[in-house]
Protein backbone atom coordinates (compact mmCIF):
# COMPACT_ATOMS: atom_id res chain seq x y z
CA UNK A 1 0.00 0.00 0.00
CA UNK A 2 1.02 3.51 -0.45
CA UNK A 3 1.35 6.32 2.02
CA UNK A 4 0.51 9.75 1.27
CA UNK A 5 3.00 11.28 -0.80
CA UNK A 6 4.51 14.91 0.53
CA UNK A 7 4.68 16.21 4.48
CA UNK A 8 2.70 19.13 5.70
CA UNK A 9 5.21 21.75 5.35
CA UNK A 10 4.81 24.78 7.40
CA UNK A 11 8.13 26.72 7.01
CA UNK A 12 9.31 27.81 3.33
CA UNK A 13 13.43 26.74 2.68
CA UNK A 14 14.41 30.63 3.36
CA UNK A 15 12.35 30.84 6.41
CA UNK A 16 13.70 28.00 7.48
CA UNK A 17 17.57 29.46 6.46
CA UNK A 18 15.92 32.66 8.86
CA UNK A 19 15.55 31.12 12.13
CA UNK A 20 19.29 28.85 11.67
CA UNK A 21 20.78 31.88 10.86
CA UNK A 22 19.43 33.82 13.74
CA UNK A 23 20.10 30.20 16.40
CA UNK A 24 23.68 31.17 15.24
CA UNK A 25 23.24 34.71 16.14
CA UNK A 26 21.92 33.94 19.47
CA UNK A 27 24.62 31.56 20.48
CA UNK A 28 27.96 34.27 18.91
CA UNK A 29 25.82 37.36 20.63
CA UNK A 30 24.37 35.91 23.52
CA UNK A 31 25.81 32.65 24.42
CA UNK A 32 24.62 30.10 27.15
CA UNK A 33 25.44 30.07 30.82
CA UNK A 34 27.12 26.26 31.80
CA UNK A 35 27.74 25.71 34.71
CA UNK A 36 30.33 23.10 34.16
CA UNK A 37 34.35 23.51 34.74
CA UNK A 38 34.83 20.33 32.51
CA UNK A 39 32.38 21.37 30.06
CA UNK A 40 33.85 25.10 29.91
CA UNK A 41 37.70 23.48 29.47
CA UNK A 42 36.19 21.28 26.04
CA UNK A 43 34.72 24.17 24.84
CA UNK A 44 37.08 26.97 24.95
CA UNK A 45 39.81 23.97 23.61
CA UNK A 46 37.28 23.86 20.83
CA UNK A 47 37.33 27.75 20.33
CA UNK A 48 34.53 29.17 22.04
CA UNK A 49 34.88 32.30 23.87
CA UNK A 50 34.27 31.41 27.74
CA UNK A 51 33.73 33.66 30.75
CA UNK A 52 34.87 31.71 33.71
CA UNK A 53 33.51 34.12 36.14
CA UNK A 54 29.72 34.19 34.67
CA UNK A 55 30.22 30.69 33.56
CA UNK A 56 29.32 32.29 29.96
CA UNK A 57 30.18 30.41 26.48
CA UNK A 58 30.06 31.81 23.38
CA UNK A 59 29.80 29.94 20.05
CA UNK A 60 31.55 31.36 16.97
CA UNK A 61 29.09 30.91 14.12
CA UNK A 62 31.91 29.40 11.50
CA UNK A 63 32.57 26.95 14.67
CA UNK A 64 28.69 26.08 14.50
CA UNK A 65 28.30 25.88 11.38
CA UNK A 66 31.06 23.71 10.68
CA UNK A 67 29.64 20.72 13.21
CA UNK A 68 26.48 20.84 12.11
CA UNK A 69 28.05 20.09 8.41
CA UNK A 70 29.73 17.33 10.41
CA UNK A 71 26.90 16.23 12.31
CA UNK A 72 24.68 16.07 8.67
CA UNK A 73 28.18 13.99 7.34
CA UNK A 74 27.72 11.69 9.84
CA UNK A 75 23.84 10.41 9.35
CA UNK A 76 24.82 9.99 5.80
CA UNK A 77 27.79 7.98 6.61
CA UNK A 78 26.87 6.20 9.34
CA UNK A 79 25.98 2.76 9.50
CA UNK A 80 25.54 2.21 13.34
CA UNK A 81 22.91 3.02 15.28
CA UNK A 82 20.65 2.64 13.31
CA UNK A 83 17.87 3.75 15.39
CA UNK A 84 17.60 4.18 19.01
CA UNK A 85 14.55 4.85 21.45
CA UNK A 86 15.17 7.72 22.83
CA UNK A 87 12.36 9.40 25.67
CA UNK A 88 9.46 10.10 23.61
CA UNK A 89 9.58 8.33 20.61
CA UNK A 90 12.91 6.91 18.37
CA UNK A 91 15.60 8.86 16.66
CA UNK A 92 16.78 7.27 13.11
CA UNK A 93 20.55 7.36 12.55
CA UNK A 94 20.58 7.28 9.39
CA UNK A 95 19.54 9.97 6.22
CA UNK A 96 16.29 9.59 5.08
CA UNK A 97 14.34 11.45 2.40
CA UNK A 98 11.92 13.60 4.49
CA UNK A 99 8.73 12.57 4.34
CA UNK A 100 5.48 10.84 5.23
CA UNK A 101 6.69 7.13 7.10
CA UNK A 102 4.64 4.56 6.80
CA UNK A 103 6.61 2.64 9.91
CA UNK A 104 6.02 5.79 11.95
CA UNK A 105 5.70 4.33 15.53
CA UNK A 106 4.23 5.02 18.88
CA UNK A 107 5.90 5.00 22.25
CA UNK A 108 5.12 4.83 25.78
CA UNK A 109 6.90 6.18 28.83
CA UNK A 110 7.19 9.60 30.28
CA UNK A 111 7.66 8.53 33.96
CA UNK A 112 5.08 9.98 35.42
CA UNK A 113 4.12 10.31 39.10
CA UNK A 114 0.93 9.73 39.40
CA UNK A 115 -2.37 7.26 38.09
CA UNK A 116 -5.77 7.42 37.05
CA UNK A 117 -6.54 3.99 38.09
CA UNK A 118 -9.56 1.87 37.32
CA UNK A 119 -11.50 2.85 39.90
CA UNK A 120 -11.47 6.64 39.26
CA UNK A 121 -8.76 7.65 41.80
CA UNK A 122 -5.90 9.75 41.12
CA UNK A 123 -2.96 8.45 43.75
CA UNK A 124 0.88 8.22 43.66
CA UNK A 125 2.08 5.00 41.64
CA UNK A 126 3.23 2.23 43.20
CA UNK A 127 6.42 -0.78 41.82
CA UNK A 128 3.00 -2.52 41.30
CA UNK A 129 1.88 0.12 39.19
CA UNK A 130 5.11 0.50 37.20
CA UNK A 131 4.87 -3.60 36.64
CA UNK A 132 1.66 -3.21 35.73
CA UNK A 133 1.77 -0.06 32.90
CA UNK A 134 4.67 -1.77 31.62
CA UNK A 135 3.16 -5.73 30.82
CA UNK A 136 0.25 -3.76 29.46
CA UNK A 137 2.84 -1.57 26.89
CA UNK A 138 4.13 -4.87 26.19
CA UNK A 139 1.24 -6.26 24.72
CA UNK A 140 -0.53 -3.53 23.08
CA UNK A 141 0.30 -3.88 19.25
CA UNK A 142 0.52 -0.29 18.23
CA UNK A 143 3.27 0.56 21.05
CA UNK A 144 6.75 0.26 19.40
CA UNK A 145 8.63 1.44 22.55
CA UNK A 146 8.06 1.74 26.05
CA UNK A 147 9.84 3.59 28.83
CA UNK A 148 8.53 3.92 32.26
CA UNK A 149 4.87 4.13 31.58
CA UNK A 150 4.64 5.61 35.57
CA UNK A 151 7.54 5.50 37.88
CA UNK A 152 6.73 3.92 41.10
CA UNK A 153 7.33 6.30 44.20
CA UNK A 154 7.79 3.82 46.82
CA UNK A 155 11.16 3.21 45.22
CA UNK A 156 13.37 5.56 47.06
CA UNK A 157 14.60 8.62 44.45
CA UNK A 158 18.00 7.84 44.93
CA UNK A 159 17.71 3.98 43.39
CA UNK A 160 14.10 4.78 41.58
CA UNK A 161 16.02 4.96 37.54
CA UNK A 162 18.08 1.78 38.38
CA UNK A 163 15.47 -0.27 39.26
CA UNK A 164 13.22 1.33 37.01
CA UNK A 165 15.72 0.14 34.09
CA UNK A 166 15.74 -3.16 35.64
CA UNK A 167 12.00 -3.56 35.93
CA UNK A 168 11.70 -2.21 31.76
CA UNK A 169 14.09 -5.06 31.21
CA UNK A 170 12.39 -8.16 33.09
CA UNK A 171 9.04 -7.25 31.49
CA UNK A 172 9.55 -5.92 28.14
CA UNK A 173 11.88 -5.97 24.94
CA UNK A 174 10.23 -3.15 23.69
CA UNK A 175 13.07 -0.84 25.25
CA UNK A 176 12.78 2.76 25.34
CA UNK A 177 14.01 5.42 26.43
CA UNK A 178 14.86 5.81 30.25
CA UNK A 179 15.10 8.86 33.00
CA UNK A 180 18.90 8.86 34.57
CA UNK A 181 19.42 12.26 37.42
CA UNK A 182 22.73 11.62 37.85
CA UNK A 183 26.27 9.61 36.39
CA UNK A 184 25.10 7.18 39.20
CA UNK A 185 22.42 6.08 37.38
CA UNK A 186 24.40 6.06 33.90
CA UNK A 187 26.64 3.80 35.33
CA UNK A 188 24.21 1.08 36.40
CA UNK A 189 21.65 1.55 33.71
CA UNK A 190 24.00 1.31 31.38
CA UNK A 191 25.23 -2.05 32.70
CA UNK A 192 21.46 -3.40 32.85
CA UNK A 193 22.00 -2.48 29.20
CA UNK A 194 25.37 -4.56 29.11
CA UNK A 195 23.69 -7.63 30.31
CA UNK A 196 20.74 -7.50 27.99
CA UNK A 197 22.99 -6.87 24.78
CA UNK A 198 25.65 -9.03 25.63
CA UNK A 199 28.37 -6.52 26.10
CA UNK A 200 29.71 -3.18 25.96
CA UNK A 201 30.50 -3.27 22.20
CA UNK A 202 26.86 -4.80 21.42
CA UNK A 203 25.58 -2.02 23.92
CA UNK A 204 27.53 0.59 21.57
CA UNK A 205 26.32 -0.70 18.35
CA UNK A 206 22.87 -1.64 19.66
CA UNK A 207 21.80 1.02 22.34
CA UNK A 208 19.49 0.89 24.92
CA UNK A 209 18.29 2.43 28.35
CA UNK A 210 19.93 5.69 27.10
CA UNK A 211 18.38 8.40 28.96
CA UNK A 212 19.30 12.47 28.12
CA UNK A 213 20.48 15.82 29.55
CA UNK A 214 18.20 18.60 29.05
CA UNK A 215 18.50 22.61 28.80
CA UNK A 216 17.26 25.09 31.02
CA UNK A 217 15.34 27.60 28.61
CA UNK A 218 16.53 30.16 28.15
CA UNK A 219 20.14 28.96 27.58
CA UNK A 220 21.26 27.58 30.10
CA UNK A 221 23.09 24.33 31.14
CA UNK A 222 22.86 23.13 34.73
CA UNK A 223 25.93 21.16 36.22
CA UNK A 224 23.96 17.92 36.64
CA UNK A 225 22.47 17.56 33.57
CA UNK A 226 25.82 18.80 31.95
CA UNK A 227 27.16 16.03 34.26
CA UNK A 228 24.90 13.75 32.72
CA UNK A 229 25.65 14.28 28.79
CA UNK A 230 29.36 13.88 29.18
CA UNK A 231 28.95 10.72 30.93
CA UNK A 232 27.23 9.46 27.97
CA UNK A 233 29.27 10.50 25.31
CA UNK A 234 32.46 9.03 26.98
CA UNK A 235 30.64 6.06 27.29
CA UNK A 236 29.82 6.09 23.44
CA UNK A 237 26.41 6.41 23.59
CA UNK A 238 24.33 8.62 21.38
CA UNK A 239 22.96 11.97 22.75
CA UNK A 240 21.33 15.09 22.02
CA UNK A 241 20.37 18.17 24.50
CA UNK A 242 16.62 18.63 24.63
CA UNK A 243 14.91 21.72 25.39
CA UNK A 244 11.28 22.60 25.89
CA UNK A 245 11.37 26.68 25.28
CA UNK A 246 7.99 27.63 26.76
CA UNK A 247 6.92 30.81 24.55
CA UNK A 248 5.99 33.78 26.06
CA UNK A 249 7.71 32.31 30.06
CA UNK A 250 10.70 31.13 29.07
CA UNK A 251 10.66 31.90 25.08
CA UNK A 252 9.96 35.11 23.01
CA UNK A 253 6.10 34.55 22.76
CA UNK A 254 6.61 34.20 18.48
CA UNK A 255 6.75 30.60 17.93
CA UNK A 256 9.75 31.76 15.00
CA UNK A 257 11.91 33.14 17.77
CA UNK A 258 10.95 30.34 20.36
CA UNK A 259 12.17 27.69 17.83
CA UNK A 260 15.49 29.78 17.27
CA UNK A 261 15.94 29.75 20.89
CA UNK A 262 15.30 26.13 21.43
CA UNK A 263 17.43 25.35 18.59
CA UNK A 264 20.47 27.62 19.56
CA UNK A 265 20.20 25.49 22.97
CA UNK A 266 20.30 22.20 20.71
CA UNK A 267 23.03 23.19 19.09
CA UNK A 268 25.49 24.14 21.82
CA UNK A 269 24.85 20.54 23.62
CA UNK A 270 25.91 19.16 19.66
CA UNK A 271 29.31 21.52 20.01
CA UNK A 272 29.87 19.93 23.31
CA UNK A 273 29.42 16.18 22.18
CA UNK A 274 31.61 16.53 19.73
CA UNK A 275 34.15 19.40 22.10
CA UNK A 276 34.21 15.80 24.25
CA UNK A 277 34.93 13.46 21.38
CA UNK A 278 34.84 13.79 17.87
CA UNK A 279 33.32 10.79 17.01
CA UNK A 280 30.45 11.29 19.28
CA UNK A 281 26.82 10.42 18.34
CA UNK A 282 24.65 13.41 18.15
CA UNK A 283 21.43 14.52 17.08
CA UNK A 284 19.19 18.15 17.74
CA UNK A 285 15.95 17.64 19.84
CA UNK A 286 13.82 20.40 20.90
CA UNK A 287 10.19 20.72 22.23
CA UNK A 288 8.78 23.89 21.64
CA UNK A 289 5.29 24.89 23.10
CA UNK A 290 3.10 28.11 24.40
CA UNK A 291 2.85 29.07 27.87
CA UNK A 292 -0.61 28.48 28.72
CA UNK A 293 -1.48 32.79 29.59
CA UNK A 294 -3.81 32.02 32.32
CA UNK A 295 -1.69 29.61 34.57
CA UNK A 296 2.03 30.05 32.81
CA UNK A 297 1.56 25.81 32.51
CA UNK A 298 3.49 24.48 29.28
CA UNK A 299 0.50 23.08 26.55
CA UNK A 300 1.42 19.93 25.52
CA UNK A 301 -1.46 20.23 23.13
CA UNK A 302 -3.62 23.33 21.69
CA UNK A 303 -4.63 24.36 18.25
CA UNK A 304 -1.64 27.03 18.16
CA UNK A 305 0.94 24.37 19.09
CA UNK A 306 0.25 22.35 15.62
CA UNK A 307 2.16 24.67 13.49
CA UNK A 308 5.05 24.88 15.83
CA UNK A 309 5.46 21.34 16.31
CA UNK A 310 5.34 20.74 12.63
CA UNK A 311 8.04 23.42 11.95
CA UNK A 312 10.12 22.05 14.48
CA UNK A 313 9.74 18.08 12.62
CA UNK A 314 10.62 19.94 9.50
CA UNK A 315 13.79 21.66 11.05
CA UNK A 316 15.19 18.74 12.48
CA UNK A 317 14.46 16.16 10.06
CA UNK A 318 14.84 17.84 6.42
CA UNK A 319 16.82 21.12 7.23
CA UNK A 320 19.41 19.32 9.40
CA UNK A 321 18.93 16.06 7.70
CA UNK A 322 18.18 14.01 11.75
CA UNK A 323 15.25 11.64 11.33
CA UNK A 324 13.24 12.22 14.52
CA UNK A 325 10.27 11.48 16.56
CA UNK A 326 8.41 14.50 18.30
CA UNK A 327 5.83 14.87 21.24
CA UNK A 328 2.68 13.41 19.86
CA UNK A 329 -0.51 11.96 21.47
CA UNK A 330 -0.85 14.67 24.03
CA UNK A 331 -3.53 16.20 25.70
CA UNK A 332 -4.01 18.61 28.81
CA UNK A 333 -7.18 17.36 29.86
CA UNK A 334 -7.12 15.17 33.10
CA UNK A 335 -9.19 12.83 32.60
CA UNK A 336 -9.98 10.44 29.63
CA UNK A 337 -12.63 11.70 27.59
CA UNK A 338 -14.06 13.82 24.27
CA UNK A 339 -11.46 16.42 24.91
CA UNK A 340 -8.37 14.09 25.29
CA UNK A 341 -9.67 12.37 22.17
CA UNK A 342 -9.49 15.77 19.90
CA UNK A 343 -6.02 16.58 21.48
CA UNK A 344 -4.35 13.06 20.93
CA UNK A 345 -5.88 12.59 17.50
CA UNK A 346 -4.77 16.15 16.12
CA UNK A 347 -1.74 15.57 17.74
CA UNK A 348 -0.98 11.86 16.01
CA UNK A 349 -2.68 12.61 12.99
CA UNK A 350 -0.61 16.36 12.58
CA UNK A 351 3.20 14.34 13.36
CA UNK A 352 3.17 12.02 11.28
CA UNK A 353 1.59 14.17 8.10
CA UNK A 354 4.79 16.04 8.92
CA UNK A 355 7.01 14.00 8.50
CA UNK A 356 7.98 12.30 12.53
CA UNK A 357 9.41 8.97 12.52
CA UNK A 358 7.30 8.50 15.76
CA UNK A 359 5.49 9.95 18.26
CA UNK A 360 4.89 10.00 22.36
CA UNK A 361 4.64 9.15 24.65
CA UNK A 362 1.47 7.97 24.83
CA UNK A 363 -1.14 6.82 27.83
CA UNK A 364 -1.00 10.43 29.93
CA UNK A 365 -3.35 12.59 30.82
CA UNK A 366 -2.79 16.03 32.53
CA UNK A 367 0.04 17.63 30.61
CA UNK A 368 2.07 14.48 30.48
CA UNK A 369 2.01 14.23 34.95
CA UNK A 370 -0.36 11.27 35.35
CA UNK A 371 -0.75 8.21 33.15
CA UNK A 372 -3.95 6.17 32.64
CA UNK A 373 -4.00 2.89 31.73
CA UNK A 374 -7.14 3.09 29.95
CA UNK A 375 -6.01 5.91 28.31
CA UNK A 376 -3.07 3.88 26.90
CA UNK A 377 -5.32 1.11 25.30
CA UNK A 378 -7.11 3.94 23.76
CA UNK A 379 -4.21 5.69 22.68
CA UNK A 380 -3.30 2.44 21.05
CA UNK A 381 -6.72 2.21 19.07
CA UNK A 382 -6.07 5.97 17.47
CA UNK A 383 -2.27 4.52 16.47
CA UNK A 384 -4.12 2.35 14.58
CA UNK A 385 -7.11 4.83 12.79
CA UNK A 386 -3.94 7.08 11.89
CA UNK A 387 -2.24 4.04 10.51
CA UNK A 388 -4.92 3.21 8.74
CA UNK A 389 -5.80 6.96 7.54
CA UNK A 390 -2.52 7.52 5.87
CA UNK A 391 -2.31 4.54 3.85
CA UNK A 392 -3.09 4.71 0.37
CA UNK A 393 -3.96 2.27 -2.66
CA UNK A 394 -2.58 1.56 -5.57
CA UNK A 395 -3.94 2.30 -9.12
CA UNK A 396 -3.64 -0.27 -11.60
CA UNK A 397 -5.67 -1.98 -14.71
CA UNK A 398 -6.42 -4.87 -12.13
CA UNK A 399 -7.86 -2.83 -9.44
CA UNK A 400 -10.20 -0.87 -11.91
CA UNK A 401 -11.89 -3.93 -13.15
CA UNK A 402 -14.18 -2.94 -15.31
CA UNK A 403 -15.23 -6.40 -16.40
CA UNK A 404 -16.49 -6.95 -12.65
CA UNK A 405 -18.27 -3.19 -12.99
CA UNK A 406 -19.87 -4.98 -16.55
CA UNK A 407 -21.12 -8.08 -14.92
CA UNK A 408 -22.48 -6.70 -11.54
CA UNK A 409 -24.11 -3.56 -13.95
CA UNK A 410 -26.60 -0.91 -13.59
CA UNK A 411 -28.52 -0.74 -10.37
CA UNK A 412 -26.60 -4.22 -8.75
CA UNK A 413 -24.56 -4.73 -5.23
CA UNK A 414 -21.13 -5.84 -4.97
CA UNK A 415 -21.74 -7.27 -0.95
CA UNK A 416 -22.00 -11.09 -2.58
CA UNK A 417 -18.87 -10.52 -4.93
CA UNK A 418 -15.99 -12.99 -4.79
CA UNK A 419 -13.86 -9.71 -5.16
CA UNK A 420 -15.65 -8.10 -2.20
CA UNK A 421 -14.89 -11.03 0.10
CA UNK A 422 -11.43 -11.74 -0.97
CA UNK A 423 -10.10 -7.67 -0.72
CA UNK A 424 -12.27 -6.35 1.59
CA UNK A 425 -10.15 -6.53 4.83
CA UNK A 426 -7.10 -5.29 2.83
CA UNK A 427 -8.94 -2.03 2.78
CA UNK A 428 -11.30 -1.51 5.93
CA UNK A 429 -10.04 -0.86 9.76
CA UNK A 430 -12.45 -3.87 11.32
CA UNK A 431 -10.96 -2.70 15.17
CA UNK A 432 -13.52 -3.15 17.84
CA UNK A 433 -13.29 0.38 19.12
CA UNK A 434 -14.77 1.89 15.85
CA UNK A 435 -17.88 -0.67 15.24
CA UNK A 436 -20.78 0.77 13.57
CA UNK A 437 -23.65 -0.13 15.32
CA UNK A 438 -27.20 1.38 14.98
CA UNK A 439 -28.49 4.31 17.83
CA UNK A 440 -29.55 1.88 20.95
CA UNK A 441 -28.32 -1.12 20.01
CA UNK A 442 -24.71 -1.19 21.21
CA UNK A 443 -24.57 -4.27 23.92
CA UNK A 444 -22.05 -2.76 25.57
CA UNK A 445 -23.63 -0.53 28.39
CA UNK A 446 -23.67 3.17 28.92
CA UNK A 447 -22.68 4.40 25.36
CA UNK A 448 -21.50 8.10 26.76
CA UNK A 449 -18.92 6.16 28.34
CA UNK A 450 -18.30 2.73 25.71
CA UNK A 451 -14.74 3.69 24.63
CA UNK A 452 -13.43 4.35 27.81
CA UNK A 453 -15.50 1.23 29.10
CA UNK A 454 -13.87 -1.15 26.57
CA UNK A 455 -10.52 -0.07 26.90
CA UNK A 456 -11.00 -0.54 30.73
CA UNK A 457 -12.07 -4.54 29.80
CA UNK A 458 -9.41 -4.65 27.76
CA UNK A 459 -6.79 -3.10 29.79
CA UNK A 460 -8.01 -5.49 32.73
CA UNK A 461 -7.39 -8.41 30.92
CA UNK A 462 -4.11 -7.79 29.29
CA UNK A 463 -2.79 -7.18 32.83
CA UNK A 464 -4.12 -10.24 34.08
CA UNK A 465 -2.40 -12.05 31.85
CA UNK A 466 1.10 -13.76 32.30
CA UNK A 467 3.98 -13.03 30.22
CA UNK A 468 7.06 -14.53 29.60
CA UNK A 469 10.21 -12.24 30.64
CA UNK A 470 12.54 -11.35 27.22
CA UNK A 471 15.27 -12.19 29.29
CA UNK A 472 16.91 -15.28 30.43
CA UNK A 473 16.98 -16.39 34.21
CA UNK A 474 20.84 -16.19 34.13
CA UNK A 475 20.37 -12.12 32.46
CA UNK A 476 17.66 -12.19 35.45
CA UNK A 477 19.91 -12.32 38.18
CA UNK A 478 22.72 -10.78 36.95
CA UNK A 479 20.45 -7.39 36.25
CA UNK A 480 18.88 -8.19 40.16
CA UNK A 481 22.55 -8.07 41.19
CA UNK A 482 23.48 -4.99 39.92
CA UNK A 483 20.77 -2.99 41.48
CA UNK A 484 21.97 -4.86 44.50
CA UNK A 485 25.01 -3.68 43.86
CA UNK A 486 23.70 -0.03 43.06
CA UNK A 487 21.60 0.06 46.53
CA UNK A 488 24.99 -1.10 48.90
CA UNK A 489 26.43 1.73 47.42
CA UNK A 490 23.97 4.18 48.06
CA UNK A 491 23.83 3.12 51.27
CA UNK A 492 27.46 3.35 52.10
CA UNK A 493 27.42 6.81 50.78
CA UNK A 494 24.70 7.83 53.01
CA UNK A 495 22.38 7.95 50.21
CA UNK A 496 19.98 5.82 50.96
Amino acid sequence: MKTLREPVRFLAFDEMEIIHRKALRILAEVGMRIDHDEALDYLQAAGCKVDRQKKQVRFPEDLVEKRVKKMRRDFETRESPERMAVRYSHVRFRKEPFGIHPDFTASAGGYCVFIYDFDGVRRRATLQDTRDSLKLAAQLDQIAYTGLPVAAQDVPLPIRPVRMAAELVKITDKFGGIETLTPFDVEYTMRIGEVVRGGREELRKRPILVGYAEAKTPLTLDHNMCDIMLAYVKNGMPQSLDTMPNAGATAPIHPAATLAVGLAETLAGMVLCYAVDEGAVVTLDICPSFADMRTGIFRYAGPERVSMNGARIQMISEYYGCPSGVHGGKTDACLPGARAGVEKGVTILMAVLCGAVGYGVVGHVENAITYSPVQLVLDNEVTRYVRRAVQGFEVTDEAIDVDLIREVGIGGNYLSEMDTARQFRNFLDLAPFFAVAPWGVDPRGDETRQWENMAREKARQLMSNDIASPLTPGQIKDVDEIVKEAEARLREEGKL
